[in-house]
């Protein structure tokens, strides 16, 4: 499917159209085009998984010197899993600081109440996974055979059966309260120094990634949105990303930068 082809099914969509690829039963945006946003619970509530920059299952690591921007959590693994951040205890074992982090680093075997927080914000995050995972009747299947790069992607629901690749600069455009969900039963791969860049007031707090197997962000690369993936992150070399990395195994940062997006 060519990029004019997404735009007119978009504006058939918007318009009322009766387009069979954008049908009811998708759970419709109220404030925008595309899709209901996933929920992630309140990024200030500490049982929410919105409340992560980095969230994870098994181990989180990184290779100096990455730089976090936002609250990192681990569960149900210990804070021993938690490699290449120089953790220092705060007074309270309630959390940890790392130089490489602007926020706080909670694990599972800390003081309470994060073990009970973080058990609540892995629940949030398989919750929502499973959300994004099974939103019924895609707007676009299949688009580009799982090969995205030099593709514009409007607002929708858009479902892929196989991997989806990345390999050249990609450009999701929309408005502030439009809403893409990306569905793939494979894994996500961005090549290195490609980007993800978005356009015409997109936000990447409404860009959800459900990815059923691994997300591997190149070697400086650039990327927008929510990884949800059912196994694990790795941000490789250089690589930046405005988003947050939620995975049910593990997060690898190699020297890589990761910001939560503005709400």
């Amino acid at each position: 499917m060519k990029v004019t082809s997404a735009l007119v099914l978009f504006l058939m969509a918007a318009c009322g159209g009766n387009s069979s690829s954008a049908t009811t039963g998708n759970g419709r945006n109220p404030a925008g085009a595309g899709p209901a946003a996933v929920s992630l619970g309140s990024a200030g509530d500490p049982g929410a998984a919105g409340s992560y920059v980095v969230l994870a299952k098994t181990g989180i690591s990184s290779v100096p010197g990455s730089a976090v921007t936002g609250d990192v959590g681990l569960s149900p693994a210990a804070a021993s899993f938690v490699t290449g951040f120089a953790l220092v205890a705060d007074s309270t074992n309630v959390f940890s600081t790392s130089t490489q982090v602007a926020g706080k680093v909670f694990a599972a075997n800390y003081a309470v109440p994060s073990p009970i927080n973080l058990t609540t914000a892995i629940g949030s995050m398989e919750g929502a996974y499973t959300d994004a995972a099974s939103r019924p009747t895609p707007d676009f299947l299949e688009l580009g055979t799982g090969n995205i790069g030099g593709q514009t992607l409007v607002p929708g629901l858009y479902k892929w059966t196989s991997t989806v690749t990345i390999p050249a600069n990609l450009t999701i455009a929309g408005g502030a309260n439009d809403v893409w969900i990306f569905q793939t039963s494979g894994d996500l791969t961005m090549a290195a120094a490609k980007t993800v860049a978005l356009s015409g007031g997109a936000r990447a707090k409404n860009i959800f990634w459900q990815i059923a197997g691994q997300a591997t962000l190149g070697a400086n690369s650039h990327f927008e949105g929510v990884i949800l993936s059912k196994t694990a992150i790795t941000l490789q070399t250089g690589a930046t990303m405005n988003g947050r990395a939620l995975a049910q195994t593990q997060v690898a940062l190699q020297q890589a930068t990761i910001t939560q997006p503005a709400q």
